[in-house]
């Protein structure tokens, strides 16, 4: 658990960060969102003491920040930056193993736990152990990137913009990649982003920070249906708000009896999806499948009513 406690950040006299409180709770995804200069990323620094507070406190698990030394801190902390900072000199396994390394593994645990993540990420060990990071395609980079900051088992991973610079269904696989991931581990992230489709995606619950300050912290269904303030409600977007909802509830709340005709949609698919399949292939209805047998549909009617109850 991260405990934020009245953390403020001051660069002559104009405060980037005012007087913000927050707890993270263990094994859930927080995502931090707001504009270039809204003090998102330098509220993630003063986690991991990259950024020392003017004043206030981070506690984790309860013990302050401020009572180890910063890069003994670090080191329990995984950290994911845009463009995955790899090391273009170091191998997939080396840099994977930066962390165990300094923490003095053994070398059969390392290289044991270097292909436990190629694995985990879906990179065969054998075929990306060796390679250098210009051999990798941008998506295969950043899993690697993700892959380094677990590589040690941090109760903590903070990530800043870790996947700005991917094109966009890279970027969704790599979302996709990194909820399973985390639901599998249990672990605690806190992720900065400036784009709240992504928080929506990802995020257990939202902080929306507006100058400085933060303006509201949820869940992402209550900051698209209740956002705080204008500024909320501007980051959301009106028109989008019914699709943003219908993008947190899953296919199988409103499944019910029937067979549609055409493909199949799954279970877990949300009802953005399946209103997309609706109006892509002109039916009314679409049938809905788990693990690969047909267990009703989901209708037109039944998604629009969904919205407008939730909106």
């Amino acid at each position: 658990m991260i405990e934020i406690i009245g953390l403020t950040k001051t660069y002559d006299s104009v405060k980037a960060v005012d007087d913000v409180t927050l707890t993270v709770e263990s094994g859930t995804i927080t995502v931090i969102v707001g504009t270039s200069g809204s003090g998102k990323t330098t509220l993630l620094r003063m986690v991991n003491r990259l950024e020392e507070p003017t004043s206030g406190e981070v506690r984790i698990n309860g013990a302050s920040t401020q009572a180890v030394a910063p890069h003994i801190l670090r080191r329990r902390i995984g950290y994911v930056i845009q463009g995955n900072g790899l090391f273009p000199h170091h191998t997939v396994a080396r840099n994977i193993a930066a962390v165990p390394n300094l923490l003095n593994w053994p070398r059969d645990r390392i290289a044991a736990r270097v292909d436990e993540l190629l694995d985990l990420f879906s990179l065969d060990p054998d075929q990306y152990r060796d390679r250098y990071p210009a051999d990798l395609s941008g998506g295969q980079q950043q899993r690697v990137g993700v892959a380094r900051a677990l590589a040690s088992r941090p109760d903590l991973m903070l990530m800043d913009e870790p996947f700005g610079a991917l094109d966009p269904i890279i970027r969704a696989r790599a979302q996709d990649d990194l909820r399973r991931i985390q639901r599998k581990l249990g672990s605690t992230i806190l992720l900065v982003t400036h784009d709240m489709e992504e928080a929506i995606r990802l995020a257990d619950r939202i902080a929306v920070m507006d100058g400085g300050r933060l303006v509201q912290y949820d869940a992402p269904a209550r900051i698209i249906a209740h956002p705080a303030t204008g500024f909320v409600a501007d980051m959301v977007g009106d028109v989008e708000r019914p699709l943003r909802l219908l993008s947190l509830i899953p296919v199988s709340e409103v499944v019910t009896d029937g067979s549609a005709d055409g493909a199949a949609i799954s279970a877990e698919a949300s009802l953005r999806d399946a209103l997309s399949a609706c109006l892509w292939t002109g039916r009314t209805a679409v049938p809905v499948e788990r693990d690969g047998v047909r267990i009703g549909q989901v209708t037109l009617d039944a998604i629009r009513a969904r919205a407008e109850f939730r909106a």
